[in-house]
């Protein structure tokens, strides 16, 4: 593992930057891991904990079915989502991705983000993700990022 800088989102910028990542990262539900990557992509936006994207190919066969319903950011485009589906449980739209993102968020291709306060449990280098409050935004909160953050009981006109 890593050292990692700590980040205070108010430093991060608007429009979102996208990063590579080399972080462990496992998705776990309903006592199964559903997806497990050390490659994805980290969107980071003024404000927000850091959103990761794994390879659609690091989540589990039969793990991810497409649901209907798009929503669409100013900055990614149009976003289309997934149930997350185990053999004991399944999670409407826990998931989402940009088949078609807009320039400059083109690596979202084939990647799959997860809303970490509809799992189980979330890890980033063995560290469980603090979920982010909201029903909104997945950002991922962990020791390498500070706040506050968006999301939260009147947050939303920051």
């Amino acid at each position: 593992m890593t050292a990692r800088t700590v980040e205070n989102v108010w430093d991060y910028p608007r429009p979102p930057s996208i990063e590579p990542s080399d972080e462990r990262i496992v998705v776990e539900l309903a006592g199964t891991v559903i997806a497990e990557t050390s490659t994805s992509f980290r969107i980071c936006e003024t404000s927000h904990p850091p959103t990761y994207y794994l390879p659609i190919h690091s989540f589990g066969p039969e793990v991810l079915r497409a649901v209907a319903g798009r929503t669409f950011c100013e900055w990614k485009g149009t976003a289309s989502y997934f149930d997350l589906v185990t053999p004991d449980r399944t999670i409407a739209a826990g998931a989402w991705t940009y088949p078609q993102p807009s320039a400059g968020y083109r690596d979202l291709v084939g990647h799959v983000a997860i809303y970490p306060g509809k799992v189980d449990r979330c890890t980033v280098d063995g560290e469980v993700v603090q979920v982010q409050e909201g029903d909104f935004y997945g950002g991922w909160i962990t020791s390498r990022v500070t706040g506050p953050f968006k999301g939260a009981p009147g947050t939303m006109g920051w």
